[in-house]
């Protein structure tokens, strides 16, 4: 899917749900849009000041925060970085190939890897509410 139709899905699914996609939450988007691996909020608000001069930390941060919110991009925690999720139109579980050398990410949807975390919660009285697994190592690419 190219970056028009993803803004032309995320827009729909705005829409749907009674959120403002504003010019700056689509700008961000477009951004994470073309980017193959995750990248970092302040890297992000520099290429945003390209078109937005007086962007600041705070204006990265809530179009993130509105992004996330609604599910059209990922939080990689063990590198403070985000990343465009392209199935955004509907919940999933998540599971990311973090390529250490190049900064690839491979987003997958295991429910068998899901189904049983859950299982595995769920005999110690736990409630999952919301998964993501990070695995680092290296890419295909970057494995030789």
């Amino acid at each position: 899917m190219n970056v028009e139709q993803l803004v032309d899905k995320a827009k729909q699914v705005c829409d749907n749900r009674g959120a403002r996609f504003t010019a700056i939450r689509e700008k961000v988007f477009r951004l994470l849009a073309a980017k193959q691996g995750g990248v970092g909020a302040y890297d992000l608000l520099e290429e945003l000041k390209v078109s937005e001069p007086g962007a600041k930390p705070a204006t990265i941060y809530r179009a993130l925060d509105f992004l996330s919110e609604l599910g059209f991009i990922h939080k990689i925690e063990s590198t403070n970085a985000f990343m465009l999720c392209h199935h955004f139109d509907h919940i999933h579980p998540v599971q990311l190939l973090i390529c250490d050398d190049c900064g690839h990410v491979d987003e997958l949807h295991s429910s068998l890897i899901s189904h049983e975390l859950n299982n595995l919660a769920s005999e110690r009285g736990f409630q999952v509410s919301n998964q993501t697994i990070e695995a680092h190592g290296k890419c295909e690419k970057c494995k030789d």
